[in-house]
């Protein structure tokens, strides 16, 4: 006995020795020990899609890619590659031919080799906007009509913040105007309040699978009265690194001006993203909305919006009642007429409000009547600038705050604008701009500014000294800071159309929290 005890005691004393720690007792009482500390890391590994941009005759997208500078370096101190590939097409997927024209409703089964008809690979497999290294935009431009989705991933110190924007500008036809996106990263589910299935409207989704297995799609639109039905939208197979776009007029028999579409991936992660073309306003993209939420903010209505409307589902079980305000430069107003609002549950609401900014630019925020609400809305906007044939339109979905940094890339010397918003009264918000090198040639320059709480402001931002080309905007709120949301609007006017586009500017969740790992014995006692 005295010597097997003996044995235990050296087994004890080398185990300590080998992984330093001190003790392997239990804590008194059998309680376990607080979490250890976390630590905020870079992100090691991102990933972007890119939809097909268009297939007008008359167009030509730009592609900026960008990388924050002093992101740090993963673990194995890699200095890191990103770049996009061109993605596969399914013809004639839900009724289309990559935005060409009507077709057949969409009749694909789970297993199918594509929604409709066969998977087209790529023609150019040549990696487009390869990054070399951070702080310096990269550029290309297509005028192809056939230009494909691209699916790319970036690691080491680009990963960080990796965004990529594309910009399309079409010169004439029913989709002419100004159309512009960040491409987005993959997920499982996305909201996009705002599309429609209405006669002077074709708007498709585009689906892009990033990942070597088919993923399983279904889409669920609903309108005024819940959802429009239909079984078109189950069960739509992407082909691995593929692209799928679907004409969501053909997803339903009843046509409808304002409706929700939900897009979920049953099986593997997709990018999702609308195309919405309108008769008389010309053509933009429409990114999701951020995760419903019992309070969103909508930032960046232009200052001279002739017509903005609110397109918003309560997607829980319960209905929400909202409080509607404005926040303009001067303090958050409630818009005449709209004191609140209420959304029935899984049913979209449409609301007009016109020239709602009166000329100040201003941003939407909604929040719960009764405080105590916790039914989750998600909404967003239509915008529009100019009168009568001249008119452009764009999006504003609601977005997350910026807590770390936000990045807009394709900035010019003219032409941008920056939205700030600090929505809650009180908390007023301090945030660095930083304007980077340009990418033909310039010197980063950075200024900062303030938003008192509950008020808009917009800014033309800061540009390189000396720039030469496009550059990219960061935008880093400071510690401490009040909650601050951000927009980047392109106006580019296209014979006598104010052509523009928004981009919200959600955090760029460069960085993950990683709990701090260690040796613990403790279990060895129990």
């Amino acid at each position: 006995m005295k010597r097997t005890m003996m044995s235990l005691i050296g087994v004890a004393a080398a185990l300590g020795a080998v992984t330093g720690v001190a003790a392997v007792t239990a804590p008194a009482g059998g309680a376990q020990e607080a979490p250890r500390s976390s630590s905020l890391l870079p992100v090691q590994r991102s990933a972007l899609l890119c939809p097909a941009p268009t297939s007008s005759e008359v167009g030509r997208t730009d592609y900026t890619a960008f990388a924050p500078k002093g992101a740090a370096a993963g673990a194995d101190g890699k200095k890191g590659t990103a770049q996009l590939l061109p993605a596969g097409t399914v013809k004639d997927a839900g009724g289309t031919d990559t935005g060409k024209g009507k077709g057949k409703k969409n009749t694909a089964k789970k297993g199918e080799d594509s929604a409709a008809g066969q998977a087209v690979a790529p023609r150019d497999t040549k990696p487009v906007v390869p990054l070399q290294e951070a702080g310096k935009p990269v550029t290309t431009s297509t005028d192809s009509p056939d230009a494909p989705a691209l699916v790319g991933a970036a690691d080491g110190t680009l990963a960080p913040g990796w965004t990529v924007q594309q910009t399309t500008s079409v010169a004439a036809g029913s989709g002419r105007g100004l159309l512009g996106l960040s491409c987005t990263t993959p997920d499982t589910t996305f909201w996009f309040p705002g599309v429609s299935t209405a006669t002077d409207r074709q708007d498709y989704v585009h689906l892009t699978n990033p990942d070597p297995t088919p993923a399983v799609v279904d889409l669920q639109l609903r309108g005024k009265d819940g959802s429009l039905g239909g079984s078109a939208g189950e069960d739509i197979t992407v082909p691995p690194h593929t692209t799928v776009p679907v004409l969501l007029s053909t997803l339903t028999t009843a046509p409808t001006t304002n409706a929700s579409l939900q897009v979920v991936a049953r099986e593997g992660r997709i990018g999702a993203a609308v195309q919405a073309t309108d008769s008389k306003l010309g053509s933009d993209w429409l990114l999701a909305a951020a995760d419903p939420s019992p309070s969103v903010v909508l930032p960046g209505i232009p200052k001279d919006a002739t017509s903005v409307r609110l397109v918003a589902l309560a997607p829980g079980e319960s209905d929400a009642d909202l409080k509607v305000q404005l926040a303009t430069p001067t303090g958050l107003i409630t818009p005449a007429g709209l004191e609140s609002l209420h959304l029935k549950s899984g049913m979209t609401t449409a609301v007009d409000l016109k020239d709602v900014t009166k000329g100040e630019a201003g941003s939407l925020v909604l929040t719960p009547s009764d405080s105590g609400s916790k039914a989750p809305i998600s909404a967003a906007l239509r915008v529009t600038r100019g009168k009568g044939a001249k008119q452009e339109m764009a999006f504003i979905p609601a977005t997350r705050p910026v807590e770390q940094r936000a990045t807009a890339a394709d900035n010019r010397d003219k032409g941008s604008t920056l939205s700030l918003v600090a929505p809650e009264k009180g908390k007023d918000a301090k945030v660095k701009v930083t304007a980077s090198a340009g990418s033909g040639g310039g010197t980063p320059v950075t200024k900062t500014y303030t938003v008192k709480g509950g008020t808009s402001l917009d800014v033309a931002p800061p540009t390189p000294q000396g720039l030469k080309g496009t550059y990219a905007l960061t935008v880093e709120p400071a510690a401490g800071s009040g909650p601050v949301y951000a927009a980047r609007m392109l106006a580019r006017p296209q014979g006598g159309v104010p052509a523009f586009t928004v981009q919200a500017l959600p955090d760029d969740r460069g960085t993950v929290l990683v709990p701090t790992a260690g040796q613990d014995l403790s279990v060895l006692t129990k």
